[in-house]
Formats: structure tokens, C-alpha cells, sequence
């Protein structure tokens, strides 16, 4: 029950929230495991210990796997991390569910916790394998549950339909023996009709609750696009660009400008992506798929030697299996194997 996993959430903070007030027994969120990720996303302490506190206690990601989803050195999530134990401590923090009326106050956090779960599952950051789904789909049902929390709000209707259409194309990502496909490769016809379907009225309805759109509708936009192209050629790149430069906008991020630059390469040629990528300087040396695609960009633009040493790069980064064999695989074929 709910005292019981707090208990076991005082441990994990070494004790510290030991005397920390619990939650009522009933719970007033129909699922424990989401209780506990809007009890811990409390609003005394600030977001960026919020997220990884969650993660680490909830989500059961370990520090490097938080580090590697928000793109932080592993010594900045551990230092979050006593910091917020502290807080908990020395404030008295009630680790127990929001009332009803006060679930939209944190919101912000728990959804980000989400969709780095999901995100762990969709791509793993480590690992042999690509894709973890039991992590994927764990996310995606804690997502339909805000969502029913929710049904008014349009963030949870664009994360619950992004996730759904991103994980749609689970089984045409991995090749024979775990090699991983890109998304022009990809057998269309392995893609999961029903979970599009299922989700395009949610990105309708995402869109038109509220103006501006929230970052997860514009990214669940994006996703539709793809999900409605028949071919890879079929896609929308203009829209697309125009939907990542709202983002930027919105929510702007190296991470963010990075699939700006890709969408903007992919509708004008690879050179207007790459002065894009030039603009975002060294804030992801150390991400590899920003390698990565500027590798991908330089080949394109018949740059052959810098696209190998930016592979490279990528290549010394990736965290998984399938990833390293991909590009290792490009090199091989440019002749730098």
C-alpha cells in the first residue's frame, strides 16, 4: 500500500524522510505507482530535483540512465538528488497525494517524468538491446491514466498520443539480430494501425484545447505527420520544420534545435542543416545522435572525411549495442572501417 512504498521511499533516501507525514490510506488516484510519482513531484521543491527524484524512486532508473535522458553530468543528478533529501528533511515535506483540484500543479513535472520513462524504453540510452518495451508500455498505461485524471487537459492527450504513435513503430526500428532501422528504412506496413488510429484524435484534440499548443501536442503533431506519410518520401518535411521551429519557440532546447536543423536539412538540403547545427555549438558534444546526424548531413553533402570523423565521434558516444553496429556499419561502407 501507499505507506508501505513511502516507507520504502525513505530508505532509498537514506533514511532522511523517515518522519516525513504519510498519505491517507485510500488513495485518490486509482493507480499506486502514479500516486507516488505526483506525491514526490511536490511543488516545495524545485523541478529539476522533482524530475530525478521521481525517476530514481518511482521510475527506478538508475542516476547514469537520468543523467543520459536530461543530457547532465551523473555528479549534478546526485547532488539534485541530496539536495531534495535534504529539503524533504529539513522542511518536512509530506511525500503523499495532491487532492484532485491540485493534480494540474504538478503536472509539468510528472509528465516529464513519463515521457523519460518512455523514453528509456523507446530508445535505450545503454544496453544491448534498442528498445525495453515492458518500460515503454509501462509508461504509455501511467499515461492513460493522467489522461483519464485529466480528460480536460490538452498535455495529457498529446503525451498519452505521442507515446502511442512513437512506440506504434516498435517493431519495424529493430532489424534481424537487433540491428537498428531508421525511420526512411522502416517496413510501414509493421507499424501498429491500431495504436495510430487510437491516437490521432488525441493529437486533434490536443491541438485545438488550448492556444499555443503545449510542447507534447506539437510533438505529437510531428509524430502524426510521419504516422500519416504511406512512404518515406510521402513526408510532410516543410510541416514538419514548421511544427520544430513552434517548438523551439515553445520550448527551446539544444535537443529540440538539433530536430529543427534534421527537418529543416530534409525540406531545403543538407547544407541549411547544417548551419543550423553550427548554431548549437558544443551544448551536445556529448549527445551522440547530434554526431550522428551531422554525420549523416556531411555525407549527404559529399563531405566524406568530416562525415567519418563525426561518425566517429558518434560512434565513440552511443550507449547500445545496436547503435554501435549502425555506425560502425556507415563506416565500414564510406571506406573507414
Amino acid at each position: 500500500m501507499l505507506r508501505e512504498k513511502q516507507a520504502l521511499i525513505a530508505r532509498e533516501l537514506e533514511e532522511a524522510v523517515a518522519d516525513v507525514p504519510s498519505g491517507e490510506d485510500a488513495p485518490m488516484i486509482p493507480d499506486e505507482r502514479l500516486g507516488l510519482m505526483f506525491a514526490c513531484c511536490h511543488p516545495a521543491l524545485a523541478i529539476e530535483a522533482q524530475v530525478p527524484l521521481t525517476l530514481r524512486l518511482v521510475g527506478g532508473l538508475t542516476v547514469p540512465e537520468i543523467a543520459r535522458a536530461l543530457l547532465v553530468p551523473e555528479t549534478t543528478i546526485t547532488q539534485r538528488l541530496v539536495r531534495a533529501k535534504k529539503k524533504i528533511r529539513v522542511s518536512g515535506i509530506p511525500l503523499e497525494e495532491p487532492a484532485r483540484d491540485r493534480l494540474d500543479g504538478r503536472l509539468r513535472a510528472v509528465s516529464a517524468v513519463l515521457y523519460l520513462i518512455f523514453t528509456e524504453g523507446y530508445a535505450a540510452t545503454a544496453g544491448e538491446a534498442l528498445i525495453r518495451e515492458e518500460l515503454a508500455e509501462e509508461a504509455i498505461r501511467l499515461a492513460r491514466v493522467v489522461h483519464t485524471l485529466l480528460p480536460d487537459e490538452p498535455e495529457p492527450a498529446g503525451l498519452l498520443a505521442l507515446m502511442l504513435l512513437q512506440h506504434s513503430r516498435r517493431a519495424a526500428r529493430v532489424g534481424p539480430g537487433g540491428a537498428l532501422v531508421l525511420l526512411d528504412d522502416q517496413d510501414r506496413t509493421r507499424w501498429d494501425r491500431p495504436a495510430i488510429e487510437e491516437a490521432l484524435p488525441l493529437v486533434d484534440r490536443a491541438l485545438v484545447a488550448r492556444r499555443p499548443a503545449g510542447p507534447y501536442a506539437l510533438q505529437a503533431a510531428i509524430a502524426a505527420l510521419h504516422a500519416g506519410a504511406p512512404t518515406a518520401e510521402a513526408t510532410d518535411w516543410r510541416q514538419i520544420a514548421a511544427l520544430y521551429a513552434e517548438l523551439l519557440r515553445v520550448q527551446p532546447s539544444p535537443v529540440v534545435a538539433l530536430n529543427h536543423a534534421v527537418a529543416v536539412a530534409m525540406a531545403d538540403g543538407p547544407q541549411a542543416g547544417l548551419e543550423r547545427l553550427d548554431r548549437i555549438g558544443g551544448a551536445l558534444d556529448a549527445y551522440h545522435p547530434f554526431h550522428a546526424a551531422r554525420a549523416d548531413l556531411l555525407r549527404r553533402a559529399g563531405r566524406r572525411e568530416d562525415a567519418a570523423a563525426a561518425y566517429r565521434r558518434a560512434l565513440e558516444l552511443a550507449g547500445t549495442e545496436p547503435e554501435r553496429a549502425f555506425l560502425a556499419e556507415r563506416l565500414r561502407r564510406m571506406g573507414h572501417g
